[in-house]
This record gives structure tokens, sequence and C-alpha cells, in this order.
């Protein structure tokens, strides 16, 4: 039988790549109503115009209607302040992985918004046990009835990027997460148009505890001179039919990303196979964080 997700309106919390691609199919694949919010008015402007050029795309190609283009882009409407996000059924936080910032996110959801709505995280490596004991009502006790309630509807929705191509969600389920919170997740990334599989709330989940140290000893052997960044990845394509290479993918993704989950899962297990390679820690300490800012181990001028 199936769950029927019950999303009237998504929040999207984060404009960027990310925030901005689950805004994007779940307006177009989901057909549902989107209230996306970003601090930075800066940001939701890129996203946005990113979006426009997406739908483009796809009716140049043929993919959609320029009706049903026109039918998401008016889906997705921006909001300038959290409380914005008060009635929606669901809310997936799409920012920066840092803990800290993720548990005062929750805190603000479980105090705005209706005690009823999902609360999802799109984080990559972050214990999604840790974010929903950080949406316990305040003054209220885990144990508690309410303190239940309100851990109980948090879920890890792990979309992949680019999110309008990657067929993937991850989904994870936090020690307090609620069977009906996780059917009805699952359901909603179903209706997103994407293949769901299920992973133990450990660090970095399936995904990232097998991408990030493989990353991660590729960029160790450029640090230790094994070969070249071109021969490295060039023998993760050809040798291995891989689409990029690891060092291009760490581009890709962001290195400030990949060190931020490398040092998770290093923190997470406290096993020294899992110690971010002092070359990724150097070069985000000079702020090359790959095709986000132009500069990584390649350059980038589009």
């Amino acid at each position: 039988m199936s769950i029927a997700h019950g999303v009237r309106t998504l929040g999207v919390l984060g404009a960027g790549q990310m925030g901005l691609g689950i805004a994007f199919v779940s307006a177009l694949r989901a057909k549902v109503p989107v209230l996306l919010h970003d601090r930075s008015e800066d940001q939701v402007k890129k996203g946005l115009a990113l979006m426009d050029k997406l739908l483009a795309k796809d009716v140049a190609k043929g993919r959609i209607t320029s009706d049903l283009a026109k039918d998401a882009r008016d889906r997705v409407t921006v909001v300038n302040e959290l409380k914005g996000l008060r009635d929606v059924d669901m809310v997936v936080e799409a920012v920066s992985e840092s803990l800290p910032l993720k548990e005062s996110i929750f805190a603000s959801f479980a105090a705005e918004l209706r005690p009823d709505a999902i609360l999802a995280s799109n984080t990559s490596s972050i214990s999604i046990t840790k974010i929903a004991a950080a949406a316990v009502p305040a003054g209220t006790s885990a144990a508690s009835d309410a303190g239940k309630a309100g851990a109980g509807r948090v879920v890890g929705l792990h979309f992949f990027n680019p999110v309008p191509v990657m067929k993937l969600v991850e989904l994870i389920s936090a020690l307090q997460t609620t069977p009906e919170t996780l059917d009805r997740a699952r359901a909603f990334a179903i209706a997103c148009g994407k293949e769901v599989t299920t992973s133990k709330d450990v660090p970095g989940f399936v995904s990232n505890a097998l991408l990030m140290p493989f990353i991660n000893e590729a960029i160790m052997c450029l640090e230790k001179g094994t070969a070249t960044r071109d021969d490295i990845d060039t023998t993760l394509k050809l040798g291995m039919n891989h689409p990029m290479g690891p060092l291009q993918l760490a581009d890709f993704i962001g290195l400030d990303t990949c060190l931020a989950i490398q040092q998770t899962l290093y923190e997470g297990t406290r096993d020294s196979k899992y110690r971010p390679s002092v070359l990724l820690e150097r070069m985000v300490d000079a702020q090359w964080y790959g095709r986000k800012n132009g500069k990584g181990f390649y350059e980038y001028t589009d």
C-alpha cells in the first residue's frame, strides 16, 4: 500500500545549489507549492535565476512544455522571514554542514512551525539524532510526550548534487524519528521523481562514508607526489569508468564541503583512517573551494 506524503506546501531553507535544486524538483515533479527562504537576498536572486535557466533548458530540449515550466516557476514563492514558513506541512533545511548552525535552525523550526510539520535535513554527514534533539521544544524533557513528538518529526532527506539530475535520495532515520515521518518523507522523495535508499544514522551515512575517504585518499596521492592531478583523475575515469576523476569531483562538491564531511567522519568515529588530508585543509584555508568560486584543483571561468 502506498503512503501519501500529505505535503500540500513545502518549505525550503537555503537558496544555494542544493536548496534551489530541491525547490525545483518539488515544484516541477511533486507539483507542490514551495516557500523558499534564505537570509541572503543575493543568493535568492542567483537561485531563482538558475531555476529560470534550468526550466528554459528543459523546454528547449522538449522535456517539458512552456506551460509546465511556467506552472513550476509560479509554485515557488520567496519568503523573507523564517516565520513565513509557519504553515508548511514539511520543511527541508539545506544550509552549510555545521552542527551548531543546524541545531539553531531546528530549534527555531520547533518554535516557529506547526507541531505536525515534518522537519527534514539535507545534511550529507551530520547525525540526524543530534539534529532531532534540537527540535525538542524549549523547557520540555526529551522523554516527555511533547519532547518525543518534537524530535520524532525530524528526518534526514539527503538529495544529491545536482538535484534536478541525480536520481537518488538517501533517507536517514534518527533514533527518535517516527515510522510515520519516515514513510511520509520517503513518499515525498518518490513524488519528486527520486529513487530512495535508507541508511542508519552513522557518520557519513552510506554515500559519504564510502565517497569521502576515496576522495581524501586521492588528495593524499597528489600531496605525496604519487601522481599528477591529471593522471589521478584520468586513471579513475579510464581505468574504473568513473564519469569524473576524484579531484574533479571534489571541486564539483566544494572542497570546503568535502573537508567538513571528512572532519565529521573523523570526529564521529575517532578512526585515523578518516584523517583529512593536510593539502585539503590548506586549500580550504586559502579559500580555494573549487567550482563554486573558480579555483580548486582546477580553475574555472564560467
